[in-house]
């Protein structure tokens, strides 16, 4: 339906989105693939191929398989719904629709999308950070066990002289 199209891609620009509008299915998953969308709003019927299946397809793919998409459809079945949500849509919106809740729901997927991103960012972040500590603490057991069976002698003391550590070299040598 290219008047609810048009009407859509008004909305979202005129709330400030940048809305790439696409009328079938296949062209949809293509222009995905390439250009990596915040969202996809996908009407439930289309051309060529319905949303269901490219919702299937979207997900499938590894590369477009996190961007939210919302189904959009004067269709109320809840099997479809169900369909929707199985296949991986995160949100169902059944036309006629009011543009606030259409807007409000669309800030909502972009908001979680983005709080995933982050959250994936800083798990990339610690699991760099435990690589790095990991390889400390190998370096930190290696240098120890160098100490340890070392045939010099090897006192370690505090500031105020008082003896923290000896190896066993040491204790061999001084009998202490």
């Amino acid at each position: 339906d290219h008047m609810l199209l048009k009407m859509i891609n008004h909305i979202l620009e005129r709330t400030g989105y940048e809305v790439l509008t696409i009328d079938n299915g296949e062209e949809a998953l293509q222009i995905a693939a390439d250009h990596l969308p915040d969202l996809i709003i996908l009407d439930l019927m289309m051309p060529h191929m319905d949303g269901l299946e490219v919702c299937r397809r979207l997900k499938a793919n590894p590369d477009t398989s996190l961007i939210p998409v919302i189904m959009l459809t004067a269709n109320d079945f809840i099997d479809d719904k169900v369909a929707g949500f199985e296949l991986g849509a995160q949100d169902y919106i059944t036309k006629p629709f009011q543009e606030k809740e259409l807007v409000a729901r669309l800030e909502t997927h972009l908001s979680l999308r983005r709080m995933q991103e982050n959250l994936e960012a800083q798990n990339r972040r610690l699991l760099t950070e435990i690589e790095e500590r990991n390889k400390a603490e190998e370096k930190l057991r290696k240098l120890s066990r160098a100490v340890e069976q070392s045939a010099s002698s090897i006192v370690i003391t505090d500031l105020d002289g008082r003896i923290e550590y000896v190896n066993p070299a040491f204790s061999k040598t001084t009998g202490y």
